[in-house]
């Protein structure tokens, strides 16, 4: 093992893989425990938040702060509206951004954080029901608030029982809990978040449709049933080694790619004195524009094709769709 700089001695591998596994025990334990205390009050916390005509509003000091965020963030994305609210600043004004008609969720492992006792009363004046995040069922924020949820560890992973370790894993998963219920009951789904998440992934696979990224006008490579090969191989060059044979309507006859043309080349013959609807596939296959562009990745992968034809409910030819036009997109 290399030796960092300044240390003395090198670093006893099976203490420092003991220490990982003692913290994950810990934390895990924590977790398994809030099985027990998931109850009514959960459920009516879950009511409280469908009901709702406002938002849901997040707050926490240090460690519950950074949990906050994360909380009011995944509600966000997965169809409840939320924002987090730094205690501190709230006293100083940014209560304001709490109105009629939300809810607040405060998180503190003691329920004793100054901060969020001194605008406990300012909440209930204000009529805005409160679910307290703690493990002090006794607390000061325990007591003010409509609904508890007991976020309670029997001890900290960190050796001196001291840094917030197990008990803000604790507030992260009951957070967690509550959005995964709240999405399921709201009936949130894939194309739910990705319209939250329209720069991930997830959102470019949901969202981008065929009709986004096809080539058209033109872009697109066309040619009539009696085009000599030599002409349509041009066409083929310049627009993506494929060819859409089509009629003066644009109603799709067939289709010939560049590996059509190496098994012509393979069997040999005078190709010269052929023509597209001599050569093509009648039977090409086909997408519609409004298909998502994932589905013409998944038609190209299953039939071994780099290019899919995009055509309207009578067969006329609107489009045409690369494997280069959809790495392009970032859909795959």
């Amino acid at each position: 093992m290399t030796q960092p700089p300044g240390r003395a001695r090198p670093l006893d591998t099976a203490q420092v893989i003991g220490l990982a596994h003692a913290t994950l025990d810990i934390e895990a334990a924590a977790v398994q425990g809030l099985k027990a205390r998931i109850g009514e009050s959960f459920v009516r916390t879950v009511e409280r938040i469908l009901a709702l005509k406002g938002r849901v509003v997040v707050m926490g000091m240090g460690k519950s702060g950074h949990v906050g965020r994360k909380i009011a963030a995944t509600l966000a994305s997965t169809g409840t509206p939320a924002l987090f609210v730094h205690p501190g600043e709230a006293s100083h004004g940014d209560l304001g951004m709490v109105a009629g008609g939300d809810l607040v969720i405060a998180i503190s492992n003691s329920g004793e954080t100054a901060e969020l006792s001194l605008i406990l009363p300012l909440l209930k004046r204000q009529g805005v029901p409160l679910v307290a995040i703690t493990g002090g069922r006794a607390s000061t924020l325990a007591r003010h608030a409509d609904e508890v949820l007991d976020s309670g560890v029997e001890k900290e992973a960190c050796p001196l029982n001291l840094a917030p370790t197990a008990s803000s894993t604790a507030q992260l998963v009951l957070g967690d809990a509550l959005a995964v219920a709240l999405l399921e009951l709201r009936g949130f789904k894939a194309e739910d978040f990705a319209r939250s998440h329209p720069g991930g992934a997830l959102g470019r696979k949901l969202l981008t449709h065929v009709g986004d990224v096809m080539r058209t006008g033109a872009e697109m490579p066309t040619v009539a049933v009696d085009t000599p090969l030599a002409d349509m191989m041009r066409e083929m060059s310049a627009k993506g080694g494929i060819a859409a044979i089509v009629d003066e309507a644009l109603h799709v006859q067939g289709v010939f790619t560049d590996g059509d043309l190496r098994r012509l080349v393979e069997k040999g013959g005078d190709l010269r004195a052929l023509r597209a609807g001599e050569v093509m596939h009648r039977h090409p296959r086909t997408i519609r524009a409004d298909a998502l562009a994932a589905e013409a990745v998944e038609l190209m992968e299953q039939h071994r094709i780099t290019a899919v034809l995009v055509v309207d409910a009578d067969g006329t030819l609107a489009g045409v769709v690369h494997i280069g036009d959809l790495m392009r997109a970032k859909v795959i």
